[in-house]
């Protein structure tokens, strides 16, 4: 199941059409962090159109309540090299892919109408999707973000698929399969206390994109458990 997460709204009017867009492509759940304005307003109903369920269904929600989310995917116009791990996203159309097969809660999290998520929420996201855009003007309007995102989501999802029967790993068994990554980085030594950070930033990033299947995260743990026992 797909929430839509809003850090920090600050226009009324964005919230309202975001919802409205979430009602066009099949989603429902709407999750205010802070807002900073009132997304049950006239302004907010106005631009909601059919979607005022959406809006009186909102719940503001403190930040840190969304660590019961499986998984937490986050939105960006603000990219990087190949040296910043964190801003390196996938375009709409392969989240689209990725969420087909996904299961479990998903948090999608769109920033701040003036500045998006911070590199603190960024780095706590377990992957990242941008809207492919000019290279003269790139960001865009949160609520063409979102209509575009969502669409690409609902393209791929809604019928019966052959992967189906495959249950996929949850939030807990990645967590188990990190703490073994960061017991074995442990043991390693590095040149600085930069370049561990980093290690534990990529392989963050490769089980959050990986998508393992429980038996494929099982398998993992079992792998890291061999790798502590040698060394031990």
């Amino acid at each position: 199941m797909i929430t839509v997460v809003l850090i920090e709204p600050q226009n009324a009017g964005n919230i309202g059409a975001v919802a409205r867009a979430m009602k066009n492509f099949g989603l429902s759940e709407l999750l205010l962090v802070n807002p900073k304005s009132d997304h049950k307003s006239k302004e907010a109903l106005d631009r909601a159109s059919h979607a005022h369920n959406i809006l009186e269904k909102a719940k503001k929600i403190p930040y840190s309540q969304l660590k019961k989310f499986d998984y937490v995917i986050g939105t960006t116009a603000v990219l990087g090299t190949d040296y910043n791990i964190p801003r390196s996203p996938l375009n709409p159309e392969q989240l689209g892919r990725k969420v087909s097969g996904m299961r479990g809660r998903i948090a999608l999290l769109f920033g701040r109408e003036n500045r998006g998520l911070s590199n603190n929420e960024i780095n706590n996201c377990d992957f990242v999707v941008t809207i492919p855009a000019s290279r003269e003007y790139s960001t865009l309007n949160i609520t063409h973000s979102a209509a575009i995102i969502f669409y690409e989501i609902m393209k791929y999802a809604g019928t019966k698929k052959s992967n189906d029967h495959i249950v996929f790993s949850t939030k807990k068994e990645k967590e188990v399969a990190l703490g073994y990554v960061n017991k074995i980085l442990g043991r390693l030594e590095f040149s600085t206390p930069e370049k561990k950070d980093t290690q534990k930033i990529v392989w963050k990033r490769m089980i959050g994109k990986a998508m393992l299947t429980k038996r494929e995260a099982f398998a993992l743990i079992g792998f890291f458990r061999k790798l502590l026992k040698m060394k031990s």
